[in-house]
């Protein structure tokens, strides 16, 4: 009943997203449904779509500069929004895999996992890799010198985490209380050279790296659980799915507050508890945007 409500949110809300166009990405690479035209081998994604990639990445090409890369088998949901100036505002909204994001952030960008979203301070050049898997564990790269401040906030408001550039670390199934700091296991795509398996099990240079990876190996391998989806239909070239036409004010005002980065502390794992899946975690963050009692 949850999840039905959580979804019914979602869609209610996706449906107030104007016809924003979001970017490109080619459909040799993916699978893509929402609202999308197919141009050229390429499918355009406009307001609101999800795209998830075949046994290699695909790349999303942004129209408003950078890009987003989704990791072999992955899936994410990409929202835009209107702006009267600057950028637009633009949600990714990644449920179990992993993604790079390489763009010119703003402050009224948001990206979601299951348990987490991650809020833009001031905005910057951001260069984010991000991987999540099925037990919730999840790995945050903030590359660069100039990277902008992340403000990560758990699903209820209790906790918050920042992030500052160059940072690098991993909370384990998702809680923002349970940090491995300096963690060495990448957290974007394997390298193209790889397969998903030896990207899995590939030792690293030391054995801390050799452990982190064999305890968090990239969400692709069976072990996570994240098998290729079944395929999607496709569109047919020329034709318009799914076209929505009101807008959304997304202002970015419920950013959380800073807090002091907590100081990571040895703990015995945990058991993995059931994860709230993507429509619940989207829900959530819509409730916080418009309000509404929660859950």
């Amino acid at each position: 009943m949850k999840s039905a409500c959580a979804l019914a949110l979602l869609l209610a809300t996706s449906a107030a997203w104007s016809q924003q166009k979001i970017g490109s990405v080619a459909m040799q690479d993916a699978t893509v449904a929402g609202s999308l035209e197919v141009t050229g081998g390429r499918a355009e994604l406009v307001g609101s779509s999800s795209v998830t990639a075949r046994d290699h990445a695909a790349e999303v090409a942004l129209e408003r500069g950078g890009t987003v890369t989704i990791c072999q088998t992955s899936g994410l949901h990409l929202s835009s929004g209107t702006s009267a100036t600057g950028l637009p505002p633009l949600m990714l909204a990644l449920d179990r895999g992993a993604i790079e994001v390489k763009m010119m952030s703003s402050a009224n960008d948001a990206v979601l996992t299951p348990d987490l979203r991650f809020a833009v301070r001031g905005g910057g050049p951001l260069d984010l890799r991000l991987r999540v898997t099925r037990n919730g564990d999840t790995c945050v790269e903030n590359r660069g010198d100039k990277a902008p401040v992340l403000v990560l906030s758990d699903q209820f408001g209790e906790a918050s985490y920042e992030l500052h550039a160059g940072q690098h670390v991993l909370f384990e199934h998702g809680n923002l209380r349970e940090v491995v700091d300096h963690e060495s296991s990448p957290c974007g795509c394997p390298p193209r050279t790889m397969s998903l398996a030896e990207a899995s099990l590939s030792p690293a240079n030391d054995k801390s790296s050799t452990d982190a990876a064999a305890t968090h190996p990239f969400p692709a391998a069976e072990s996570a659980g994240l098998a290729p989806n079944p395929e999607v239909q496709q569109a047919e070239p020329g034709i318009t799915h799914a076209q929505v036409s009101t807008t959304l004010a997304f202002d970015g005002t419920n950013t959380p507050a800073a807090a002091a980065t907590p100081a990571a502390t040895p703990a015995p794992p945990a058991p993995p508890a059931k994860k709230p899946g993507f429509a619940h975690a989207i829900g959530h963050f819509f409730r916080r945007i418009f309000g509404g009692s929660p859950e």
